[in-house]
């Protein structure tokens, strides 16, 4: 089995542990993985943001990068819904538009890739996570089990369930930039119900909410360790 990577532009600059966790994870299982060159960001800020004439060129990059008829796996939420979701909008009516709405037919997000095709990359581990059910995941891609599904695949890992976990935690893109006190706020009640979950650390599938609820458990005092499912995965 053969797979494109997409290293998503955010863990490029902030993370770079996440897209190489996601690889070594993919690889483990079996999965020969290709990072295609020529990738930058898929678009998503300037789509979200009300910029479409801004995003489709960086997503047309993204359309030449991933030709072909491989599987797309993305170690984020958001940016696999917006290729599946958003392209086919972004495209309609373009020359591109068959072209987008099969690269968004091939696209899927990193813990759904495993759990279709049953793979486990880490057999074992140990200690307890908490799992943050992403905005994008959970209510465009209408994912909540391949993520738990995965973690429960790994032998001696201890899912603990925080209170409020599907509540929004308050990223939102340039929703933290427009509505800075209501993000903070969200922000820190997702730090605080992840630390009472008694697990020793934050899980999640999209580096941005990792990174939101990070700084805001840093700022305010909050003892939290926050990984991205892919680290997890990779060990």
């Amino acid at each position: 089995m053969r797979a494109l990577l997409m290293r998503t532009c955010l863990a490029d600059l902030a993370a770079p542990s996440v897209w190489r966790a996601a690889r070594t994870a993919l690889e483990r299982a079996g999965v020969e993985v290709a990072v295609p060159r020529g990738q930058t960001c898929c678009g998503q800020p300037g789509w979200s943001a009300g910029h479409p004439d801004q995003a489709r060129p960086v997503a047309r990059r993204a359309l030449r990068a991933f030709r072909g008829d491989d599987p797309v796996v993305v170690p984020s939420g958001s940016c696999a819904a917006m290729v599946t979701h958003g392209y086919p909008e972004l495209f309609a009516g373009r020359p591109e538009e068959q072209e987008a709405r099969d690269m968004a037919a091939r696209t899927v997000e990193l813990s759904q890739f495993l759990a279709r095709h049953g793979l486990r990359p880490r057999p074992r581990g140990s200690g307890s996570v908490t799992y943050h059910d992403s905005c994008h995941m959970l209510r465009i891609l209408g994912e909540r089990e391949s993520p738990r599904a995965v973690l429960a695949g790994v032998e001696g890992l201890e899912l603990r369930e925080m209170r409020d976990t599907a509540v929004c935690c308050g990223f939102g893109g340039t929703f933290s930039i427009n509505f800075p006190e209501v993000s903070g706020h969200l922000g820190d009640d997702k730090a605080r119900n992840a630390a009472e979950s008694g697990a020793d650390e934050l899980v999640a599938c999209d580096l941005s909410c990792l990174l939101h609820i990070a700084g805001r458990a840093h700022r305010t005092g909050v003892p939290l360790r926050a990984r991205h499912l892919a680290e997890v995965l990779a060990g």
